[in-house]
């Protein structure tokens, strides 16, 4: 409940990484889960991978910002109000106690966390570049936050760590330094077991594409009956198929089912192999049996339901 309260300010969207392909490039998904972050359209900080605390965290972060935004624009909007009484209350003039605590979960907000100049997919200096890099090339799952995004952490942070440059790496909430830090202990050994983080797991590979004749021949035999349909049985989303699943539980039939509306190329592709141009198509023992019309011709001369039944 607290976390919805705080972040009643925030705006959550889900997105299929493969059903809007525009998106994904546009914040460089390379793999899901991803939990991205932005403020004024930029990407202020990201999770990538399972990792539900620093998912957390990072939107505790966001909503901290935008509740802060919000009172500023509510003081600088209100009748009477003054210049000296809206830069009170501007994001940049938040009491030094409220902005250490801000750092503090921040700087906690996933297990690594590396605060740059830019995002992990697009750095915007070649120190954090070279920061990034040397993360990936050691497999160590990193969030980052984008200084340039919040002026205030941007100089709160260096005196709040006692550190004056970009990027800085933090594990468990402890400062660990800049890019010739984590460069020089990539340089002595394996870098996860010296920060003490579990490396990024490998991704798995691609599973091997089967050819669509051989998903065909395995769909059409999934079982004895197998009936393609627009829909489900119990949620048919045509007349036609609606009135051959009627059929086929009239004669107290056993059958599987596939919605070809789930799946294009099923849809395209079993037209072609069965060189029958419409749907619902009925299969007994692989075989194509016909759609509605024969289905219904066959049910009148008595031969279909000892051929449902075997």
């Amino acid at each position: 409940q607290k976390m919805n309260k705080d972040c009643r300010l925030l705006r959550f969207l889900k997105v299929e990484a493969e059903a809007v392909p525009e998106v994904s490039v546009k914040f460089n998904v390379v793999a899901v889960p991803l939990v991205v972050v932005t403020q004024g359209g930029a990407e202020v900080g990201r999770v990538e991978g399972a990792n539900p605390g620093a998912v957390a965290d990072l939107v505790k972060s966001a909503a901290a910002r935008a509740a802060t935004s919000a009172t500023s624009t509510s003081a600088g909007a209100g009748p009477g109000a003054t210049p000296a009484a809206t830069a009170q209350t501007a994001p940049g003039q938040e009491t030094e106690q409220e902005l250490s605590a801000r750092l503090e979960k921040l700087i906690n907000a996933g297990p690594v966390m590396l605060f740059m100049k830019g995002t992990g997919d697009n750095p915007r200096c070649k120190f954090s570049r070279q920061m990034v890099q040397i993360l990936k090339d050691a497999n160590v799952s990193f969030a980052s936050f984008d200084i340039f995004s919040d002026e205030a952490v941007r100089q709160g942070l260096k005196k709040f760590s006692n550190w004056p440059t970009y990027p800085q790496l933090y594990v468990a909430g402890q400062l660990i330094g800049g890019v010739d830090i984590v460069q020089e202990m990539a340089g002595e050994g394996n870098l996860q077991d010296q920060l003490g983080v579990p490396a990024e797991p490998a991704p798995a590979p691609a599973p091997a594409t089967v050819p669509l004749e051989e998903r065909l021949k395995a769909l059409v035999n999934k079982q004895r009956v197998m009936l393609f349909i627009k829909g489900d049985p119990d949620q048919p989303r045509c007349g036609f198929s609606n009135t051959l699943v009627g059929l086929l539980r009239s004669r107290g039939a056993e059958f599987g089912h596939f919605d070809i509306l789930s799946d294009p190329e099923v849809r395209q592709g079993l037209k072609d192999f069965s060189n029958w141009p419409t749907y619902p198509q009925l299969y007994i023992d692989g075989d194509l049996i016909g759609g509605l019309d024969i289905c219904q011709e066959m049910d009148q001369g008595g031969e279909l339901e000892p051929m449902l039944k075997g």
